[in-house]
């Protein structure tokens, strides 16, 4: 076990919370390596928020273990929190204080003063590209730039571990891309990052992930062992003219494993690509729709989820 220990930021065995008679997160397993970037993927609803304060020691399982860089969530759970850092989507800033003034207030909450503070804060303003803003309120910020500064009060204390909450919830995509090269940085650097998203582009800057639905893990690995394993049948990718009309005609065929729509084009599950591709056609001229192009490709980390999801 102590190897375990070491070897791992996060190791949760059959990790179980129960409300009155609903199960939020039921018998979970999952490992974290350390310095590596983590996953958890779900809906709204899956139990990814419920895990975190668990693992954070907020909240008591209701059975299952689960250490922490090393230490137990129920019984060591203010040793572990002085070593992580957390940022949740709602950016936990105080709107009325200045850039400085956020920096200045949750340095001194994790002890860290004088010259250290100093240092710590040229260096979030350098890397969260804040220079210039340290008198800024909080409140006049975009919301691009007030993630980065959230971002910034959770690591001043340099802490072994992060956990971020939908930390990209609600910010442009511009701002999205920035923020995950912050990520990169802090991986780099050896921090260890526990990451909750329903944005599958995410999910493919991760490497490990684990899918929850309905508070069970469905799906873990790396984003290409979940492509290879967990997915049930092809993808057939369909760019036509009138993708709105052509999801639910073929629908009504009864054909396939899962017909979606990802922007203009449709995604359609199948255990036999190339033999429905004529019906696909057929489908679609009867419909007066133009199909432009009809390819198989590999299956996206989204049409794996929805896979894995309707498995389980």
């Amino acid at each position: 076990m102590t190897d375990r220990l070491n070897d791992y930021a996060v190791v949760a065995e059959n990790l179980t919370k129960k409300f009155g008679d609903f199960t939020a997160v039921d018998h979970i397993n999952f490992t974290i390596r350390r310095g590596e970037i983590f996953g958890f993927l779900g809906p709204n609803g899956a139990g990814k928020t419920t895990t975190i304060r668990m693992l954070l020691g907020l909240l008591r399982p209701t059975s299952g273990t689960a250490t922490v860089l090393g230490f137990d969530i129920v019984r060591q759970a203010e040793e572990i929190r002085k070593r992580i850092g957390y940022m949740s989507q709602r950016f936990s800033l105080y709107s009325d204080l200045t850039v400085e003034e956020n920096l200045n207030f949750y340095g001194g909450t994790y002890g860290v003063r004088n010259k250290r503070l100093k240092e710590r804060k040229a260096y979030i303003l350098k890397m969260a590209g804040l220079e210039g803003k340290e008198r800024v309120l909080t409140r006049n910020l975009s919301g691009g730039w007030k993630q980065r500064l959230a971002l910034g009060t959770a690591i001043i204390h340099e802490p072994e571990m992060l956990f971020l909450d939908e930390p990209t919830a609600g910010v442009d995509p511009i701002s999205r891309r920035a923020f995950w090269d912050l990520l990169y940085e802090l991986a780099d650097g050896g921090t260890t990052i526990f990451v909750t998203t329903h944005y599958m582009d995410e999910a493919e800057h991760c490497q490990d992930l684990a899918f929850i639905q309905r508070g069970r893990i469905v799906a873990q690995g790396s984003p290409q062992e979940i492509k290879e394993t967990k997915m049930r049948g092809q993808v057939l990718e369909i760019d036509c003219d009138r993708p709105d009309v052509a999801v639910p005609a073929l629908r009504q065929l009864g054909l396939f494993e899962e017909i979606a729509l990802y922007g203009a084009l449709i995604h359609v599950v199948t255990d036999d690509a190339e033999a429905h591709k004529s019906t696909i056609k057929e489908v679609l001229e009867r419909q007066g729709i133009t199909l432009r192009t009809i390819d198989l490709i590999a299956p996206s980390l989204e049409d794996v989820f929805i896979s894995s999801a309707k498995e389980a």
